[in-house]
């Protein structure tokens, strides 16, 4: 289980995780979503135990982590990740000799699958080949926590395919919790079981993907029927053209009509709305 505890991480003047608590008792697939400066990549450095909270406690399965004591079953790879100038196939090897619990055999197989040259040093690899083969270290790792910062920034539309088919498999082949941070965003909808959104360093929201896919719909058609149709719920966005009204909702759904269309709301509009509602309400 991991927990931020009142977790307060701040830089000089600015604050970049704020009185944040949340609670991750279940294994799968979570997608942290934020807007640039959201706090998003040092929540998960905090939870690495690469950078020290200000304030407040992160703790993995009840123990304190921090930059003296970085947790031993949490593999962090961020964008743009290092690693020794080596053939691939010394790095997996290096990898294997540090870590008893990594997979070389998946490592392999799925550097095949995805035609990453393992004959070739790292930074002989493409920016998105150098990513590949940092994520498959931290796959083949064997560790219950993978926390992946913007993991696909770099890869084409099929090797982006390939690698979230990719993270099922490895959540089904092990018991793990994954976290990924990103900007593709409906393209993460398809795999994440639950969703974590933070804004300016506070907790926006936290869920299953199926809440989401319940509650956030668009409602359209004339203006009085729309207001109508959607009083007291919790409104995220609107649009207005001519005389129609185009709400986002974010709330229990309400009965189809002839007086209005409903509409699924994709995760990057859900998103795109929720963060900005504050400001749409001004």
């Amino acid at each position: 289980m991991i927990e931020f505890q009142s977790t307060t991480k701040k830089y000089g003047k600015v604050t970049a995780l704020d009185n944040l608590s949340i609670t991750i008792e279940k294994p799968g697939i979570y997608c942290l979503l934020g807007r640039n400066g959201a706090g998003k990549t040092t929540m998960l450095k905090t939870l690495a135990g690469h950078i020290a909270a200000t304030a407040g406690t992160v703790t993995i399965s009840g123990k304190t982590v921090g930059t003296l004591a970085m947790p031993d079953n949490v593999h962090f790879i961020e964008t743009g990740a290092a690693q020794f100038n080596i053939r691939l196939t010394r790095l997996f090897n290096a990898a294997a000799m540090i870590n008893p619990d990594f997979d070389m055999q998946f490592a392999l197989e799925m550097a095949k699958r995805f035609s990453l040259d393992t004959k070739k040093r790292f930074k002989q690899l493409s920016f998105g080949m150098k990513a590949m083969a940092s994520t498959l270290i931290a796959l083949s790792s064997g560790k219950d926590i993978l926390v992946l910062d913007e993991p696909v920034l770099g890869f084409d539309p099929v090797m982006r395919k390939t690698f979230y088919d990719l993270l099922e498999e490895s959540c089904s082949a092990k018991n793990r919790t994954i976290i990924i941070s990103t900007h593709i965003i409906d393209e993460i909808a398809k795999v994440a079981e639950r969703l974590i959104i933070i804004d300016k360093g506070n907790l926006k929201l936290y869920c299953d993907m199926s809440e989401v896919d319940e509650k956030a719909y668009c409602v359209t058609g004339p203006g009085e029927n729309v207001i109508a149709a959607t009083e007291n719920l919790r409104v995220i966005g609107e649009t207005k053209v001519a005389g129609f009204l185009s709400r986002s909702i974010y709330d229990r759904r309400i009965e189809e009509s002839d007086k209005y269309s409903i509409t699924a709301l994709s995760l990057q509009d859900f998103f795109i709305n929720l963060v900005g509602e504050e400001r749409e309400a001004v």
